[in-house]
């Protein structure tokens, strides 16, 4: 066993990541006051080609060094666009035919590994506040609320891991099947 190269990874350019089909998802960061988590979503969207970001509310947007030091490069690569108000993007995303999908522990939340993503849906996943979660406007708007089963202490995640690990489900379902 050896570690790759780089030039072993079969990387694709910036331009070739704009013009290659993505996968039916696009991200909401609901007021995520973390550079560094808004950073390494970057990240993780470039990774499993997800469409777009929406970055919203307090949320930070690029360019700005502490988003680069955890995205790498991957706000050149991944579409975004900031929006002042969650629910506004939400709502549109909704009636540009989203599946409005809340990674949220709620009332009526199914657990992850029991989501399973319909082939030809279009997915809108809505990330909170490191703090509060989702806000109460945009679950409103959910059609449908996600968790990972925990068993710790904390029953919470951060934000970016948790983006992390429901994004490479959804990949995983959907392009590895």
């Amino acid at each position: 066993m050896k570690k790759l190269k780089l030039d072993e990874l079969g990387r694709i350019s910036v331009d070739e990541f704009r013009e290659a089909d993505k996968i039916p998802v696009c991200i909401v960061l609901d007021n995520i006051r973390s550079l560094h988590n808004v950073g390494s979503s970057f990240r993780t969207a470039d990774a499993f080609r997800i469409e777009k970001i929406y970055l919203t509310g307090i949320t930070g947007t690029p360019p700005h060094r502490e988003i680069q030091k955890t995205a790498l490069g991957a706000t050149e690569s991944v579409e975004w666009h900031y929006v002042s108000e969650p629910a506004d993007i939400v709502k549109q995303l909704k009636t540009d035919g989203y599946k409005i999908t809340i990674i949220e522990q709620t009332s009526e939340s199914i657990a992850l590994q029991n989501f399973t993503p319909a082939i030809g849906e279009k997915y809108c996943l809505v990330f909170g506040n490191e703090v509060n979660g989702v806000s109460d406007e945009v679950i409103a708007l959910g059609d449908i609320a996600i968790e990972i089963p925990q068993v710790g202490t904390k029953h919470s995640l951060n934000v970016s891991v948790c983006l992390g690990i429901v994004t490479w489900e959804i990949f995983r379902k959907l392009v590895l099947k």
